[in-house]
Order: structure tokens, then C-alpha cells, then sequence
């Protein structure tokens, strides 16, 4: 458990912020390239600030503030012939990237882009959705980070044929098995977890020992500060960030990198068309219709009973903490060892900017565009070669890929 002061602390994300101030210090996305397609000016609302995508006099892209009334609710998103822009509030530079719209909201230069798998793919092999979670971003990331939440929370009692389940994540086999992943996760609930820090943030080892001497392995990502990168299948990797609106509100915004055919990108938007409403991209399944809880679900399908989209068993669970998850009552154990190492990282990083050691921030300095990867994927191995196995799984599916996933 940790104090009031310091969840607030690790939480609050306004202007003037310590977290605020370290998550403006990277590029966020901001928008998805899709919603430049409804007019000529986006709303955007973006770690306490009211802002709006709009053109210069040169056409250029940038974001700048908008005029909002006090009372707004942080989710209220005007129409394109509404918005209008404060002309004395600050802006922002943006870029396109993989299918959405990154803005840098901190101060000086802003940090080059890492040369991750997601941002090298062509345009063909990437798909970028987002999705509106009520609740503070924080809990939002943990719970991307708590790789043994996977075999509880999303528990299928039912194992489909991962041949027909393109586009969902845990739904493939196993390594290079038959066993689908939804039973491995399921009959090994407790894997050993490591952690290791690297130049971009965490690695994180989830080992679950099977009783025939082979171990599956399954390698995710904390990218610091507010992404994760995790294997959705053999041939795909999620990335995700998880982006305050506000300190009550957040988006997780994904971008799906596939490492094999290009995406089927009118497959996968009307996959998650069906579970979200737009033109805020809010939840179909919420606090006020119970998630869709069906007992008799629950009782032969699934763990929550809420249908076979794990993104809602995930909104559920973070959005069940209340706005914001109140920590003085919590107890971490082993499992939460990736949580506790990252809320070291987040507070480390607060108190560098705090003391003027800017420069030692994770991804800032010039060498982080020639920053490839991360190594994200699961294996199969016998127990006392799974550090070479995980690797040289990742290295045959690079070495396969259309497009150079080198490392």
C-alpha cells in the first residue's frame, strides 16, 4: 500500500502535474488518422487540456487549444462547425504515425521516435483503434503489466477453434502447438514472473511450467511511460498506450503490427465497430448496462460472464476501482512484481524532472531512433532452454517477415 500523497502523485495529470509533466515529456497519440475524416477541426481531449486538431496557414497538422466551456464534461466531443480555437492558448507539433495521430505536448525538442516493430511496418501490416475506459490511466496500464491476470480475468471455459479467430487476442495456439492458448492459460494460472529494465523500460517474463518438462513463455513490454507491447498471436503484437483525458478518464490506444500478411483492417474495425460507438469510440458494454453480465455465460463460457471481447473484461475490471484506484489499500504480492517495478520508474522519472535531470529520462537522447523491437512473443521450450527458445522464435519470425523486422 502507498500513501494519499502519493497516489495522487502518481496519478494526477493536469498542467503542473509530476506525472503530467512526465508523460508530456513523450509522444501520445492524440487521434486516430480516421477522425481527420469528419471535418476540418477534431476535438481533442488530452491530460486535463481542451485541445483540437486543426490546419495552419502552410496546412500543416498541429494541435491547439480550444475554447471550452468551465462545466464540459471531459468526454464531451463538439461537432467539427463548433469548435473554436483560443488564440492565445498554446499548441502543439504532431506527427502520423501507423495509423494515428501523435502530439507532443512538453517542452524543448521533442524525443525522436524508437524504430519499434509498429512504427517500421508498412502501412499494409498495421491497424491502429482506441477505445474510452472511465478511469484514471494508471490503473489502465497496470493491468496491461500483470501478466497473471490473464488466466483469471479471461478465462474461457470453452476452447474455439483459434483458426477462425483472427484479430482476437488469446484465441491462437499455443507456441508452435496445438494447444490453444485459451486452455494453456487456463490450466497454469500461476506463472513465475521476471522483470528486467531496459533502455525503453520493462521486459516482462511470464514462465508457465507444464508437467512434461517444457515451459511456455511468454515475453511483454512495458514502454515507458505509458505503453505496453504484448504478443496478440503468432503473427501479430499489440501496442498500447493508455492516455489520460483526464485524471477520471482515459483512451487505450493500439496500434496491431502484423509480422505475416498484411492486416485485414476492414475485418478488424467492424470486430471492434461492434463494441464501440462512435465518434468517441465509448464502450458499448458499461458501468450502466452491467457490461452485459449474463450469469448463465458466466456459468459455461466465460470467467465475467461479459461476452468474449477481453478488452471489456479488462474495462470492467479497472473501471471497477472506482475514477481512480485508491492505493492506501491495496497488497501488491508476487505477481504484481512488474507494477511495483514500474511505479519505481514513474517516480524515479518525476523526481529527475523535478530536479532539473532531464536528461536522464528513459528515450530522450538521440540513440533511441535506432531503438528496435521489443522481443514480444510466446514459445514453447523445454524448461531449461527457454531463454534461447523464446529468442530464436522471435529471430525465425523476423527473419520471415515481408518487411524488414530486423533487430
Amino acid at each position: 500500500m502507498i500513501s494519499e500523497e502519493l497516489n495522487k502523485r502518481i496519478t494526477r495529470v493536469g498542467p503542473g502535474t509530476p506525472a503530467g509533466a512526465v508523460l508530456r515529456r513523450y509522444w501520445q497519440p492524440a487521434a486516430l488518422i480516421e477522425e481527420l475524416e469528419h471535418g476540418a477541426r477534431v476535438p481533442v481531449n488530452l491530460m486535463g487540456e481542451r485541445l483540437a486538431l486543426i490546419r495552419d496557414d502552410a496546412g500543416q497538422l498541429l494541435l491547439a487549444t480550444r475554447v471550452a466551456d468551465a462545466d464540459e464534461a471531459p468526454t464531451h466531443y463538439p461537432p467539427s462547425d463548433q469548435i473554436q480555437i483560443d488564440a492565445d492558448g498554446p499548441t502543439y507539433p504532431v506527427v502520423q504515425r501507423a495509423g494515428a495521430v501523435f502530439a507532443y505536448l512538453g517542452g524543448g525538442t521533442p524525443p525522436a521516435f524508437p524504430d519499434f516493430d509498429c512504427f517500421r511496418a508498412p502501412d499494409t501490416h498495421v491497424f491502429a483503434f482506441k477505445g474510452l475506459w472511465e478511469c484514471n490511466w494508471l490503473q489502465a496500464l497496470e493491468i496491461g503489466i500483470d501478466p497473471a491476470h490473464a488466466s483469471f480475468l479471461h478465462r474461457f471455459l470453452e476452447d474455439e477453434d483459434p483458426d477462425q479467430s483472427y484479430g482476437k487476442q488469446f484465441r491462437d495456439k499455443a507456441g508452435s502447438t496445438n494447444i490453444p492458448m485459451t486452455k494453456l492459460l487456463r490450466d497454469y494460472p500461476r506463472p513465475d514472473i521476471l522483470v528486467d529494465e531496459t533502455d525503453y523500460g520493462l521486459k516482462i517474463t511470464a514462465l508457465r511450467h507444464m508437467e512434461d518438462g517444457r515451459t511456455h513463455v511468454r515475453v511483454t513490454n512495458q514502454i515507458f511511460p505509458d505503453a505496453i507491447c504484448i504478443p496478440m498471436s503468432r503473427e501479430m503484437t499489440i501496442t498500447q498506450w493508455h492516455v489520460p483525458v483526464d485524471d477520471r478518464t482515459c483512451y487505450w490506444f493500439t496500434i496491431f503490427t502484423s509480422f505475416d500478411k498484411p492486416v485485414n483492417k476492414e475485418l478488424m474495425r467492424a470486430q471492434r465497430l461492434k463494441e464501440h460507438s462512435l465518434p468517441d469510440y465509448a464502450p458499448l458494454k458499461n458501468r450502466a448496462n452491467d457490461y452485459h453480465y449474463d450469469p448463465s455465460e458466466q456459468a459455461s463460457l466465460t470467467y465475467t460472464g461479459m461476452g468474449l471481447d477481453i478488452n471489456v473484461h479488462d474495462q470492467w475490471a479497472v473501471e471497477g476501482m472506482g475514477a481512480i484506484q485508491d492505493r492506501t489499500q491495496e497488497h501488491l504480492g508476487r505477481s504484481d512484481v512488474a507494477i511495483i517495478r514500474y511505479r519505481r520508474l514513474l517516480r524515479r522519472a518525476m523526481d529527475a524532472l523535478e530536479q532539473g535531470a532531464d536528461q536522464t529520462l528513459l528515450m530522450q537522447e538521440d540513440e533511441t531512433a535506432n531503438m528496435r523491437g521489443p522481443l514480444s512473443n510466446d514459445a514453447i521450450a523445454q524448461s531449461d532452454d527457454w531463454r534461447n527458445a523464446s529468442h530464436q522464435a522471435d529471430m525465425q519470425r523476423r527473419a520471415a517477415c515481408p518487411w524488414d523486422a530486423s533487430v
